[in-house]
């Protein structure tokens, strides 16, 4: 199962309004300026531990080069990394009606954590799982761990009823 991240809002947060990690050492924070919430490698990795894929799934144009790279000096490792370059490629691609910024099932992400009032809103009409997160939440990670948790129970009892409880339909 994969969960995914929005950047602004959600795992880059501004210091005067939400808890961050601590800033990266010189000269690493005048290239890497955002902060982090606080929390968020622990999270990552501990979703990873879970068996979980993590995700980055962001409007923004940042580099999956320099995602990867900022992360990295937390300890982190994505799973996977959209940005706004690859979705317009791979998910709008030459299609005349505008689609959402993010498609989270384009990429079979079953819950996507997001700031964003429109883009939760959007799930039901597209057929994707949101977690809405913005204001400072000192049990953030517990509440998205638990929330996807339920997704996959959910998706487990949904395989099992279109399977009939068999894990794999063989014919002997």
């Amino acid at each position: 199962m994969r969960v995914s991240f929005d950047l602004d809002e959600v795992l880059f947060v501004n210091p005067a309004t939400h808890k961050t990690e601590p800033p990266l050492a010189f000269p690493l924070n005048r290239i890497y300026t955002e902060r982090l919430r606080l929390g968020t490698p622990e999270l990552v990795k501990e979703l990873q531990k879970l068996g979980y894929e993590v995700w980055v799934y962001t409007s923004s144009y940042r580099t999956e080069k320099y995602i990867r790279r900022l992360f990295r000096h937390y300890g982190v490792r994505f799973d996977g990394i959209i940005n706004a370059q690859r979705h317009l490629r791979e998910v709008q691609r030459d299609q005349k009606t505008i689609l959402p910024q993010k498609m989270p099932t384009h990429y079979r992400i079953s819950l996507h954590v997001d700031d964003e009032t429109v883009i939760c809103s959007l799930g039901r009409q597209y057929g994707f799982r949101t977690y809405q997160l913005d204001a400072q939440d000192d049990d953030w990670a517990k509440k998205i761990i638990e929330r996807a948790e339920e997704i996959k129970e959910l998706e487990r009892r949904i395989t099992e009823a279109q399977t009939g409880g068999k894990e794999g339909n063989t014919v002997e």
